[in-house]
């Protein structure tokens, strides 16, 4: 008996998923890193993987952005890579399953490999970055983010457990960089964190009532002030930054480097 792909898919505390007013601050603080992308890819990129894609709006967000380019979604759960399937494939977005530790992709493969939210989800990280680098071509560019660890764990150090229980491990700039680097070797090169950062709008509202994220975190959705609501079913893309500067008290963290 074939299992009903699902139109929606379920919070489950930690994807995310777009059309939702109370997660519209998680979702947009996702999707500006997608927004970002052509910036950073290398010239002419025909072929993008996204690896971890969850709901998949990340595969046909890209595809619009990036002209000419196909975009593959890859996820290890079946009802989402089908979810997925079912609701973003196109003619020039597909969707496959697979483990994120054994890509079932030939080697140098894709000129992008993009994976948004996923490494603090990892049990084994090098074996990931491995096989991301792996179906890079050479000169390919590799895009990973993750939350600063302060945004969940702050107080916590190096290699702790986690406040989340989603998570396996968190992380900050200087060691995501240094990990990458020493997960990658000799197949890395150009390693560069940035951090985001809440914008003008957000941080003169975080002036007046305190931390955004605090916030949400703290009380169910239902008994949030209308001032609350109101704010986090406004935010969009422009709402965030991305910085070179202050990564130690950055929201997230996105590492690029090229496959060398």
């Amino acid at each position: 008996m074939t299992t009903p792909v699902p139109a929606t898919l379920p919070l489950t505390g930690e994807r995310t998923v777009p059309g939702i007013p109370e997660e519209n601050y998680w979702f947009r603080r996702h999707e500006v890193v997608y927004e970002a992308l052509p910036s950073w890819l290398p010239p002419q990129t025909s072929l993008i993987l996204d690896a971890g894609c969850g709901e998949g709006y990340g595969v046909a967000l890209t595809a619009s952005l990036v002209d000419g380019a196909r975009v593959v979604g890859l996820d290890y759960d079946a009802l989402t890579a089908a979810h997925a399937a079912a609701a973003h494939a196109g003619a020039r977005t597909g969707f496959v399953r697979g483990l994120l530790t054994a890509l079932p992709l030939p080697d140098a493969a894709v000129d992008a490999a993009v994976s948004l939210q996923v490494v603090e989800h990892i049990w084994t990280p090098g074996e990931y970055v491995a096989e991301l680098l792996r179906v890079l071509r050479p000169g390919g560019r590799l895009v990973v983010s993750t939350p600063n660890r302060i945004t969940f764990s702050a107080g916590l150090g190096r290699r702790e457990r986690p406040t989340n229980p989603f998570h396996c491990r968190e992380y900050d700039a200087a060691e995501l960089a240094e990990e990458l680097a020493r997960w990658g070797g000799a197949d890395v090169s150009d390693v560069t964190v940035l951090g985001l950062r809440h914008g003008e709008r957000l941080a003169a509202w975080e002036a007046e009532h305190g931390p955004l994220v605090d916030a949400q975190l703290q009380a169910d959705p239902a008994t949030w002030p209308e001032h609350l609501r109101a704010l986090v079913a406004s935010v969009r893309c422009e709402d965030f930054v991305l910085t070179l500067d202050g990564l130690e008290d950055c929201l997230d963290l996105v590492v690029l480097a090229t496959r060398a």
